[in-house]
């Protein structure tokens, strides 16, 4: 009788799902405290109690966060490596079912130990997925996957220009983050074939923005551009501040190529962080529930950008925007800060 018993227990366990799992625990490794990465994280725990896996009932999850706020010289950018694989070895002797990397620092430099551990990882807020070691813009690789920041440049300045049509030479100042430096690249080469070029001045992140945004002015900038970049947010966002007063006092406009928590700026095109951290979270739901392997899905991005305007600020700077912007805008004033 007791062999009977054993067997059927045996045939029914073979016979159960690999997924049926009453709890999940994931584990969240974020380079750089800023709000915006505090919307990819709450975008991306919303979205997996919307598919039924909830904080605190069956969902266990630690975060993580690298403090990179520093300028990071040399020694500094060895010390937040060294730290970031220190705590990624942390994390894998835990043994979650996932991880989110959230940044393109944390992905890059953990991902391929989360990995060779057999944990299945999940990006957000990386705005160059090849950068961090994805195949390409839609395919990440063996283990991994995650949602895009990338904001191709041509649909990008497509929207600038159709707000703001008689500029032609656009300054940005932007610090050694890789998104930002990706962007620029990018943006310096796309921007030409609509009448626009690029100046750009680079800064260290605890730096102030002043004296390169005044070079800049200096050399004929008719608009800022604001790229993704994480320095922009340190300090509660005093760069940015710099940078608007700055602009502002000359009657130069200033264009934000994201959506991020503060006004001044005459135009905002870009992703929504806590959208980009929700499309992270379906794929996770998908991977935990055991419906797909990592590799096989895409990397998700916003196809439909999200674009606001700042009426307070076009309005004192003299620039009226045309019907066409404002019929596809939302006013910054309604949206989070």
């Amino acid at each position: 009788m007791k062999k009977w018993f054993l067997g059927v227990l045996f045939v029914l366990i073979l016979g159960l799902p690999a997924y049926a799992k009453d709890s999940f625990h994931v584990e969240v490794l974020q380079v750089s405290k800023i709000n915006p990465f505090d919307w990819a994280y709450e975008g991306f725990v919303e979205e997996l109690a919307k598919n039924g896996i909830v904080k605190g009932k069956n969902l266990v999850i630690n975060r993580h966060i690298i403090d990179a706020d520093a300028d990071a010289g040399l020694w500094k950018k060895v010390g937040i490596l060294m730290k970031i694989k220190s705590a990624a070895n942390e994390i894998i002797a835990t043994k979650p079912d996932l991880v989110l990397t959230i940044s393109s620092p944390a992905t890059k430099y953990s991902k391929d130990k989360f990995i060779s551990a057999g944990i299945p990882v999940v990006f957000t807020s990386v705005a160059v997925p090849q950068a961090v070691g994805c195949a390409s813009l839609a395919k990440a690789g063996s283990g991994f996957t995650g949602s895009s920041l990338y904001l191709d440049p041509v649909k990008a300045f497509k929207i600038a220009k159709l707000a703001l049509p008689s500029v032609t030479t656009m300054g940005i100042v932007h610090s050694d983050d890789d998104n930002a430096v990706a962007f620029v690249q990018e943006a310096k080469a796309k921007a030409k074939t609509l009448g626009i070029t690029i100046l750009t001045k680079q800064v260290g992140k605890s730096d102030s923005p002043r004296a390169a945004a005044q070079e800049l002015i200096s050399q004929g900038v008719q608009a800022f551009g604001v790229p993704i970049d994480a320095y922009y947010a340190l300090r509660n966002y005093q760069p940015t501040r710099d940078l608007l007063d700055v602009i502002n006092e000359k009657n130069i406009p200033a264009v934000c190529f994201c959506h991020v928590g503060f006004s001044g700026a005459v135009l905002y095109v870009g992703s929504d962080f806590k959208t980009i951290g929700a499309y992270s979270g379906s794929q996770a739901a998908k991977i935990l529930k055991g419906d797909a392997k990592p590799e096989s899905l895409p990397i998700l991005v916003q196809d439909d950008l999200t674009v606001l305007v700042d009426l307070k600020t076009s309005k004192k700077l003299g620039i009226n925007l045309p019907m066409g912007i404002l019929q596809i805008a939302k006013d910054v004033s309604s949206e989070r800060k």
